[in-house]
């Protein structure tokens, strides 16, 4: 069962990832990820955190990334057999104005380093509405 120190380490968790990707700290994300993360994202899916690293810091990899990641409203449960799962909202700023919103779904482990996120799921909200037809 998860305890208050454990709901913080992992809304942490989740808020330490945008600040990594905003300052390109690509070595620090072994903080946030296991090395065998699977990261399910938006144009493809990686199933280590070096195939996630190599992709994000590739030359066409920074460009598809915008100048601030905000993570906000993470919500943390706990399925019945002990999985722990962390769903947050993203709000990416790019640097010509656009705004983009995403949703993360993931599931964490606890290592002995601490928390880390095993598997991410991400949805682009964007891409959704605009599927649907509704325009904001």
């Amino acid at each position: 069962m998860l305890d208050a120190s454990d709901r913080i380490a992992l809304h942490e968790l989740v808020a330490l990832y945008g600040h990594l990707l905003d300052q390109r700290r690509w070595r620090d994300l072994d903080q946030v990820f296991t090395d065998d993360v699977q990261f399910e994202g938006t144009t493809a899916t990686t199933h280590s955190l070096a195939e996630k690293v190599a992709s994000w810091s590739s030359p066409e990899g920074l460009k598809r990334h915008p100048i601030a990641h905000n993570i906000t409203n993470p919500v943390v449960s706990e399925d019945p057999d002990g999985t722990v799962r962390i769903m947050c909202k993203g709000v990416m700023l790019w640097g010509d104005g656009r705004v983009n919103a995403f949703t993360y779904e993931d599931v964490a482990v606890r290592t002995g380093a601490g928390w880390r996120i095993a598997r991410r799921r991400v949805t682009d909200r964007n891409k959704q509405a605009t599927e649907r037809g509704e325009v904001y």
